[in-house]
């Protein structure tokens, strides 16, 4: 049996697990799909539109589910908000469902999103990423696996945020920023995020590669057009590749720029390039 607090509504239509825990004040509405080992705290809203799989935590105050903040959502528009296994979202943050019908807002596997956190419509989120409080992603923002998201941050719509890079906090990004960097400031990008690929098990080889193509793009005097035809012409290996056509594909905000090498942040502060 569910371990309800009996000041919790929740909707006899939702469908929750047998051990799923509800804390006081919870609202879980006709329609949610709560899977085992959830822990819903208290004050939490979970609409009719979240489907949530296995031992997810969902902290205080927070909303998942509400309706998109976009004036062309049309009523009666049926859309969701997924979310995977072993997730923790943490108090007062917000995911909004889709925006347009049968669309989804996505939250993967073993991700950590602090207080605060807002997930716009439509927007995507891997798995092993770390938000921190306050970050804000609008609307299509998608951020890949084991990327990690310094507190108070914001991103614009549409942009794509890489596998594995470190952003640091209190910035805004207008841009793409590609997989396996650090990146501050507005849309620039200071070197490879060493320590994290390091900590993620990429060998001294891949890293060198890494920076190798990161060179190509962003040191040796091509515009971005010029740096993929060039690495056409060399071979990579699968780290690498993805760095590069991840840059290849940044056409809808284009692809964050390099910061001058000399002053800026320094690498203490945003992972080496080794």
């Amino acid at each position: 049996m569910s371990l309800i607090h009996p000041t919790a509504i929740v909707d006899p239509a939702a469908i929750l697990a047998p051990d799923v825990e509800v804390g006081p004040g919870a609202i879980i509405e006709a329609g949610a799909v709560i899977g085992e080992g959830c822990r819903i705290q208290a004050h939490a809203v979970i609409t009719g539109h979240v489907r949530m799989g296995k031992r997810n935590i969902i902290g205080y105050g927070a909303i998942i589910g509400a309706d998109p903040q976009d004036y062309d959502l049309k009523p009666g528009t049926k859309s969701e908000v997924t979310i995977g296994d072993d997730n923790i979202i943490r108090e007062y943050a917000t995911i909004h469902r889709g925006t347009k019908e049968g669309s989804s807002t996505t939250v993967g596997n073993n991700n950590f999103l602090m207080v605060g956190v807002h997930m716009g419509h439509n927007s995507t989120v891997g798995n092993k990423v770390i938000i921190a409080n306050n970050c804000l992603l609008a609307g299509y923002v998608e951020v890949q696996d084991g990327a990690v998201l310094g507190g108070g941050s914001v991103f614009h719509q549409f942009i794509r945020i890489g596998r594995l890079c470190m952003v640091r906090g209190g910035e805004r990004f207008p841009k793409d920023i590609p997989p396996f960097v650090s990146a501050y400031g507005t849309s620039l990008v200071s070197g490879i995020n060493g320590l994290g690929l390091r900590r993620a098990g990429f060998s001294s080889e891949a890293r060198m590669e890494i920076k190798k193509a990161f060179r190509l793009v962003y040191r040796d005097g091509f515009n971005i057009t010029q740096a993929i035809e060039e690495s056409k012409k060399m071979t990579w290996g699968p780290e690498a590749q993805f760095f590069l056509d991840f840059i290849a594909s940044a056409k809808k905000r284009g692809v964050s720029s390099v910061a001058p090498q000399r002053g800026g942040a320094t690498p203490g502060a945003l992972g080496d390039e080794d």
